[in-house]
């Protein structure tokens, strides 16, 4: 029996390299799409606020760490404006206003939020 179980389990394993061989590349690479390539992409040259490390907002002045922090914390949002319903400061909505035009809101992504990666992604200069 055991020798009948072997010689069927190698079968399978045999048939499914076959099937493995005569796929395309094509095919077995579409499946492995890398979902958070998707959506970083979806925000091309604009920091998305539902995913956005603390980090991103580094390159607008007087928004990191502080404004940046209450951001990131507050999500997520429906809109960029959804923003300015956090408890800001006269100079915190000025400088959210200034920058507004270079945000975008998108799905929360799980891989992107889960954890403390939003705060200290691990990328140090």
């Amino acid at each position: 029996m055991k020798r009948l179980l072997a010689w069927l389990m190698s079968g399978v394993v045999l048939a499914g390299l076959l099937v493995t061989l005569l796929l395309p590349g094509a095919a077995l690479a579409a499946e492995r799409r890398n979902e958070i390539d998707d959506k970083l992409a979806e925000s091309v040259g604009k920091v998305d606020l539902n995913n956005a490390s603390v980090r991103r907002f580094q390159q607008y002045p007087g928004m990191y760490p502080t404004l940046a922090g209450k951001i990131v914390l507050g999500g997520p949002y429906d809109s960029v404006d959804d923003v300015l319903q956090l408890d800001l400061t006269d100079r915190q909505r000025e400088l959210f206003n200034k920058y507004k035009d270079n945000f975008t809101v998108t799905p929360p992504a799980i891989a992107l939020n889960e954890g403390f990666d939003r705060i200290n992604d691990g990328v140090y200069r």
